[in-house]
């Protein structure tokens, strides 16, 4: 499950923030990465060890944890009543079997390409004029 880490890092300028997001982004399972520099505090979100986080950013910035804990799930709206959808002709009528729906592509497509990717083509140096062999 992935982990959102908020870090709170002493960084001065655009260049030093765009540096240490750099360090940060190149370990494996980061999804997303803001830093605020109002609030000088960096996010991570992902599937990522915060402990190699923190240690990645303490080797050039003094960098702290503030909060690590499950990433926020979007809250879901409240369930509206269903109204009775009103059906198309076109939607009543039933679907033809899966099997027979592949066969009918397969077949158009054959149609389409009749040669398919069943016929491959061998070049032989002995037969090629053009060739050059030195022995």
């Amino acid at each position: 499950m992935a982990e959102k880490i908020v870090m709170k890092m002493d960084v001065a300028n655009d260049n030093k923030k765009r540096k240490a997001m750099m360090a940060v982004s190149m370990l494996p399972g980061i999804n997303f990465m803001s830093m605020d520099m109002k609030a000088k505090k960096m996010t991570v979100i992902g599937m990522v060890d915060p402990v190699m986080v923190v240690d990645k950013l303490r080797k050039r910035w003094n960098a702290h944890f503030i909060s690590v804990g499950p990433k926020e799930e979007p809250k879901k709206a409240e369930t509206k009543k269903e109204e009775p959808k009103k059906t198309d002709a076109k939607k009543e009528q039933p679907r033809k079997d899966s099997a027979e729906h592949i066969g009918q592509l397969v077949k158009l497509y054959q149609a389409y390409n009749p040669q398919l990717t069943t016929h491959y083509s061998v070049i032989v140096r002995e037969e090629d004029p053009n060739s050059c062999v030195i022995g």
